[in-house]
């Protein structure tokens, strides 16, 4: 194939598997909402079975269920009939994913679950299948087409599961009100958690804490700028109330200005009202603040009291950037 004609099947792809999830919104219906509300009604978890590529759709939409506070657990429609079945608990409700509603494992689950008297949604591209019929509630994946040159291998179908169940678990998640900081409280692992839940307070504690009085000299600012190595000091009067921040671009400007040395006092050479952060903000916050004025360090505050720095190369080490 050309560079052209690859890109072309390519964009041929993604046209039909858009015009598939287009086509899902004659499907959200009153029959989504009876979903929504059984399952957010349900005392039990929402189980979630299918086979082949559907199964694989359903271990997606029960994570991403999980982490939006809707309790799901996947089963494998082949295991449940070997055992698994177990899983499925008195106020649990079951929901079987299912291009054709007709495959071997769905079929024998059907009157498995019926006795067992759990509500069951289908989740099926065929409105005439076995499991559409049998199902309490249904909702409609059917796709025109499959993006498949041939219209066999699963692709415009199992985005549309996708998309459907991805429907499900943020609408459930508006209507539980579950927060960001839920969602921290379910993430607290890797990059994204600490996004969530890592605040600066977290982070400036670790880092030495430079300040220098209004009236003190060169020298004695730069020694103190040298001894804490963050490149900057606060400069404080009584009570730590911050006055403003001298950074090593301060010190060039004036040194540019040839100004006497031995007598500049730090009040002639700070940056009066410098950018802080508040020291329950999160972390994310400090970087938005950092990236926004193009610097590299934050005074940290304690309501109005100067509490210390954050820098940069924090955030990095945290793996927030």
């Amino acid at each position: 194939m050309t560079t052209g004609s690859i890109k072309t099947s390519a964009l041929r792809i993604i046209t039909k598997e858009a015009a598939a999830i287009a086509g899902l919104e004659v499907f959200i219906n009153d029959q989504f909402v009876e979903a929504v509300e059984a399952i957010a009604a349900c005392k039990g978890r929402l189980v979630i079975s299918g086979v082949g590529k559907s199964a694989i759709i359903a271990q997606k939409i029960t994570a991403t269920l999980n982490s939006t506070g809707t309790p799901a657990a996947f089963m494998h429609a082949g295991d449940a009939i070997h055992g698994d079945l177990g899983m499925v608990g008195e106020y649990d409700m079951v929901m079987l994913i299912s291009k054709s509603g007709e495959s071997p494992e769905i079929k024998m689950l059907l009157p498995l679950l019926s006795r067992g008297g759990n509500t069951l949604i289908g989740m099926v591209g065929n409105d005439q299948s076995l499991l559409a019929k049998k199902a309490d509630i249904f909702l409609n994946t059917s796709v025109p087409e499959e993006a498949c040159t041939h219209n066999l291998a699963p692709t415009s179908s199992t985005t549309a599961q996708m998309v459907m169940g991805d429907a499900l678990a943020i609408t459930l998640m508006e209507m539980r009100g579950f927060s960001a900081d839920d969602f921290a409280r379910v993430h607290p692992g890797g990059t994204l958690g600490k996004k969530l839940y890592l605040r600066v307070s977290d982070l400036y504690l670790h880092n030495a804490k430079p300040q220098v009085g209004p009236d003190a000299l060169l020298k004695e600012v730069i020694m103190e700028m040298t001894s804490k190595r963050l490149g900057a000091t606060a400069v404080t009067g009584t009570k730590e109330k911050l006055l403003g921040i001298i950074t090593d671009g301060d010190l060039r400007r004036m040194l540019e200005k040839n100004a006497n040395t031995s007598i500049v006092t730090a009040k002639e050479i700070m940056t009066p009202k410098p950018t802080t952060v508040s020291k329950n903000a999160l972390a994310v916050e400090a970087l938005e603040l950092l990236r926004s004025k193009d610097i590299s360090q934050l005074l940290v505050m304690d309501e109005d009291q100067y509490a210390g720095f954050i820098h940069i190369h924090d955030l990095v080490r945290e793996g927030i950037i």
